[in-house]
């Protein structure tokens, strides 16, 4: 019998993606901006083509300050102001996320990544395969055997996966490695210094050799000078950052593995969005996958004329030609 697959998703990493990624020049026939939403759609459409999961949650931030910023005001501060249009068009997202269906979890207290990573540890320990989608690096202390890292590229035509092995090519450390690596390197995104003049290069050889943080201040009397002087002054730093960077993997899980599994669902409020939203192009390939076995397990089509309603829509050729890569 073949494993169950649990898909997480970083919310926040795919609507940052989407903004950045698609013409802002797309808007609604209300006039409102829609790049956002379309970018979302078109990598929730892709995800569910390629992955095809019988699980999936999509794990969000919360307004306000996580126990990270409670012990560390500074927690991510000095992050490029994304622009107001990005902000606007949120709501919209949420509303379309709840046409697909899709189980949500967030809370104040804790980042959407430390709901991927206890998702992950729960459905691993369920015997389920599991597939993080984010960018965020944060997320590869998650990678093993049964869980693996996608980060989205070309919508999510061309994701990247990774796991233990190929995080291993990538930064020189193992996954549970991770947080020690940011303990010394730092991490610019979440305003963490680490050790100040120690790249990322240094530090994976450090970790290579001595396996840990606490191995690494173990044995200082065997590093170079120019080397341990800088983690001699910087050692509070170090141990605080890899702290920070620890995801929480044992949250109790809001919804159950058994609520985020998903069958029959409605596809009739998903196509109203999409008509209302004007996207053209993400009709077609709905109801492209609505045909799919997968889309037929996913989706409840009965009552769904595909050609009467595919005929309904017609093709923007200026969205087809824009967009065609999401």
């Amino acid at each position: 019998m073949d494993m169950k697959h649990l898909v997480l998703v970083d919310g926040h990493h795919l609507m940052h993606r989407a903004y950045w990624a698609i013409p802002r020049t797309l808007k609604s026939k209300a006039g409102d901006p829609t790049n956002v939403s379309f970018g979302v759609a078109s990598m929730l459409l892709a995800i569910f083509a390629n992955e095809e999961p019988d699980a999936i949650v999509m794990c969000f931030d919360e307004a306000g300050d996580t126990f990270r910023h409670e012990e560390f005001v500074e927690y991510k501060a000095g992050r490029s102001e994304t622009p107001d249009d990005f902000y606007v068009q949120i709501p919209t997202v949420l509303s379309m996320i709840d046409a697909f269906a899709l189980p949500e979890v967030s809370d104040a207290k804790y980042e959407a990544d430390d709901f991927l990573g206890s998702y992950a540890k729960a459905g691993e320990a369920a015997g389920m395969r599991v597939t993080v989608v984010t960018g965020d690096k944060d997320a590869f202390q998650l990678a093993s055997d049964k869980v693996r890292i996608a980060i989205p590229h070309k919508g999510y035509n061309q994701a990247e996966y990774l796991g233990p092995a190929e995080i291993e090519i990538k930064l020189g450390i193992r996954p549970d490695q991770v947080a020690a690596f940011k303990g010394l390197s730092g991490d610019s995104s979440d305003n963490l210094k680490g050790v100040d003049g120690i790249g990322p290069k240094t530090a994976s050889t450090l970790l290579q050799k001595y396996q840990t943080l606490e191995g690494i201040y173990e044995h200082l009397d065997k590093i170079r000078p120019s080397i341990r002087e800088k983690l001699e002054r910087d050692r509070e730093q170090a141990f605080f950052c890899q702290r920070m960077a620890e995801l929480v993997t044992d949250i109790s899980l809001p919804l159950s593995l058994e609520e985020v599994s998903v069958s029959g669902v409605d596809p009739r409020p998903v196509l109203d969005f999409f008509q209302e939203q004007n996207f053209t192009l993400l009709t077609k390939r709905l109801m492209r996958l609505m045909e799919s076995d997968f889309g037929k397990k996913y989706f409840d089509t009965e009552g769904i004329s595909q050609s009467g309603d595919q005929n309904k829509f017609e093709e923007n050729e200026k969205e087809s030609s824009q967009l065609s890569l999401f």
